[in-house]
């Protein structure tokens, strides 16, 4: 799932984020939501969160396995 509605995005969910520097790469970053910044429903781009380790960025994907095997 993409993370362009707010409404699928919560606190605790794990995530795949966009960091703003990885942009152009799309390097995806996993992690734990923390904060919710977008207040908009939708959101073309994905919503942007914070995580829990504080690094901000647009969520990407929702349904995620982080390849690193952290969780």
């Amino acid at each position: 799932m993409n993370g362009q509605y707010r409404k699928d995005i919560y606190p605790g969910l794990e995530v795949a984020i966009i960091l703003k520097k990885d942009q152009r790469s799309g390097k995806l970053t996993y992690g734990i939501v923390k904060d919710l910044l977008t207040s908009a429903a939708y959101h073309s781009r994905g919503i942007k969160v914070r995580l829990e380790d504080g690094q901000v960025g647009r969520v990407a994907e929702t349904d995620v396995v982080d390849p690193d095997g952290e969780d």
